[in-house]
């Protein structure tokens, strides 16, 4: 059951934080719009858990999901506590969707192809991308709190971020997790300018920190479901 609950939630984040464009999360108050992104997800289990006889998987994703969204929307506003939560809802209601489906039958497991790949994908988009939204609104408060205005490109912080933690995936995914040292130094050094002015230093530095540590959990986590 492990490589259910695994499969579900890659898919979960494929459809949250890959093939969820920024149009859809503005509309998703709109009904339609709020149903179109329940059958992307519904979609997405369905070809990735690969049990193609079992509708009862899609058709419950959909519900849960779509249920979650409408309570988010409805009652929710953007912040940390509302994301943290949201995406909590989600994970567990993925591990109800398994263990649901398991009531059926006690020896279901994972039997489709590229099982790995699925995972790390999905653990790539969730370094990358989730774990940039999550960054973001703690760095948002930061900056509205203290009153930090921030020169540079449009969105160049957040682009850097998702490089980073990109790259930091990829070394932990090729045995080579010494070298985020030197990563971290290169950034150092590109930023000793801004280092100067405490309030900013201290801005970057929590906001880097946030970043290297989300990227080496989801990572780690990535690699060790990739093994079961």
């Amino acid at each position: 059951m492990e490589k259910i609950v695994a499969i579900l939630i890659a898919a979960h984040l494929i459809g949250d934080f890959f093939l969820q464009p920024k149009k859809m999360v503005r509309n998703k108050r709109l009904p339609l719009m709020l149903m179109l992104h329940g059958l992307i997800h519904a979609g997405t289990a369905y070809l990735l858990l690969q049990l193609w006889n079992c509708w009862e998987v899609p058709l419950s994703v959909f519900a849960i999901h779509s249920i979650i969204d409408f309570i988010k929307q409805r009652y929710g506003t953007e912040n940390l506590v509302t994301f943290i939560t949201d995406q909590t809802a989600h994970l567990c209601s993925m591990v109800l969707v398994a263990m649901l489906l398991s009531l059926g039958s006690q020896t279901i497991t994972f039997s489709g192809i590229g099982y790995q790949q699925i995972i790390g994908f999905a653990g790539f988009i969730a370094t990358v991308r989730g774990a940039g939204f999550f960054i973001a609104l703690i760095t948002k408060e930061m900056t509205s709190t203290n009153n930090l205005k921030l020169d540079g490109l449009q969105n160049g912080g957040a682009l850097i971020g998702q490089l980073e933690r990109g790259l930091i995936f990829l070394l932990l995914l090729t045995g080579q997790p010494e070298s985020i040292g030197f990563l971290i130094a290169a950034k150092s050094i590109l930023r000793f300018e801004e280092s100067k002015k405490l309030k900013l230093a201290e801005y970057i530095l929590i906001g880097t920190l946030l970043s290297f540590l989300a990227a080496i959990s989801i990572s780690s986590l990535t690699m060790w479901a990739m093994l079961l």
